[in-house]
């Protein structure tokens, strides 16, 4: 990276004046991406050189293992001047991942303010709407202008995450409604508030899920969102950078799951062969084991075998197409109900479609394999019609199974992901191999 090299030569040759300006002149994410492939002590040195401001920006875009060395290698007082210049909901993800005794140093060196801020944070569950909010906005009350909104804006709108919208609450701060900062740029500056302001509004509570969050975001398309508590007290907003972060959360931890890994924080490159190695080895364990239920299933029909010894060869691509139609079944499932485009009211319409869809794949799987087994493998009808009943049956109750067992485990609160791993295409490898041997024996008299 040209911009890497340049910075380490500046570094290098303490020229420190110009290292300054060059990485005021770029965007703080770009600053970051750079630093995050520095070596630690000269990265380090490199968040010194910077004014607070700077580093304070910079430091919010570093991935977390970058923030943790750079915090705990500052002084107190160096640690608690970044803290004071991040927003609050950045600095309260920070210190979530830092020892107890680290934090308790950096918040004595804080404002108290900030101290504030971040305890109000802490109390909130994870990921919950409060554990990820930010309590930096500005606020207007019913009885000002827009002459008085603009002058707090200005006033106020520099310590806040985002000015975009602007909320306005009663002496109990309770929300009763929203004006755009577009409104009041393009309003007359004695327009009262009260006669312009939105009325209509999205929010959310503090306690809800930060998945349901980002759902609002994606129905709304909305740039910011009002968080309230139980009374109905504003007390916080949730800005679309970090519903970016927490959509990018949920799926590589779905992901996770459905590839049967136990889901972690760090980026690959950063996490050791050890960690993935933990990672990784209980589910191949698992799976391990219950694979040995197939094995057992193929043994409990060698004699079968023995005689039509041509079935071994159809046994890995039924096994195949049964786990895959009901992987393709069950992530569709997960991915409609994490984005709230269904849920357990939908059970029947769900099914019934299912059931559809797995018997045009299955006949059209059946046809297409019944044609190559005849004309390319020149089995016999009988042994034929074998094979494509059973990638009938398969792929039909592939289908049906996955999309059953994901609606009920998300029914009953767990995560259906997880339903979603290799685990499924083991039960359903296991039904696969039952079914072919069933319609062997009746239509084979084996």
């Amino acid at each position: 990276m040209e911009i890497l090299e340049q910075f380490r030569t500046l570094l290098n040759e303490k020229n420190y004046s110009k290292l300054r300006e060059l990485a005021e002149e770029m965007n703080v994410q770009d600053v970051a991406l750079v630093l995050d492939e520095m070596e630690d002590e000269d990265m380090l040195k490199m968040f010194r050189i910077f004014p607070k401001e700077l580093a304070a920006d910079v430091f919010a875009e570093l991935e977390v293992e970058s923030q943790q060395y750079i915090i705990t290698s500052l002084s107190e007082k160096e640690a608690g001047i970044i803290i004071d210049n991040l927003y609050a909901d950045d600095a309260t993800d920070l210190l979530e991942e830092m020892p107890a005794n680290v934090v308790k140093k950096i918040l004595a060196n804080a404002k108290p303010e900030t101290r504030k801020d971040i305890n109000h944070l802490l109390q909130y569950p994870e990921d919950s709407a409060g554990s990820i909010m930010t309590v930096e906005f500005v606020d207007l009350h019913i009885n000002m202008t827009v002459e008085d909104a603009i002058q707090r804006i200005r006033e106020y709108g520099s310590d806040s995450e985002s000015i975009e919208t602007l909320y306005v609450l009663n002496p109990k701060r309770v929300l009763l409604g929203t004006v755009g900062l577009r409104q009041l740029i393009l309003g007359n500056k004695e327009d009262r508030i009260e006669d312009i302001m939105h009325e209509e509004f999205i929010s959310c509570t503090t306690s809800m899920d930060q998945e349901l969050v980002s759902q609002l975001f994606m129905k709304y398309d909305l740039v910011q969102l009002p968080v309230v508590d139980k009374e109905n007290r504003m007390v916080g907003i949730i800005t679309v950078d970090d519903v970016i972060d927490i959509i990018q959360e949920e799926a590589t931890e779905d992901i996770d799951k459905m590839a049967g890994i136990i889901p972690g924080d760090k980026a690959y490159l950063k996490t050791s062969v050890f960690e993935t190695w933990k990672k990784r080895i209980p589910w191949l364990l698992l799976l391990m084991i219950s694979a040995t239920f197939t094995g057992g299933i193929i043994k409990g029909f060698e004699d079968a075998l023995s005689k039509y010894i041509v079935l071994t060869a159809y046994i890995p691509m039924l096994m195949d197409t049964g786990g895959n139609s009901g992987n393709q079944a069950s992530a569709e499932v997960v991915r409609s109900l994490s984005l709230g485009q269904i849920s357990f009211a939908d059970f029947t319409k769900v099914i019934w479609k299912e059931i559809r869809v797995g018997v045009l794949c299955g006949l059209t799987l059946s046809v297409a394999n019944f044609a190559k087994c005849i004309l390319i493998d020149r089995l016999e009808y009988g042994v034929a019609l074998v094979i494509c009943l059973t990638i009938l049956l398969a792929v039909f109750i592939a289908k049906l199974f996955a999309s059953m067992l994901v609606m009920l485990i998300d029914r009953v609160h767990l995560d259906p992901a997880v339903v979603a791993s290799p685990m499924l295409t083991t039960a359903i490898d296991a039904v696969s191999l039952l079914i072919y041997f069933s319609i062997a024996t009746m239509l084979l008299g084996i």
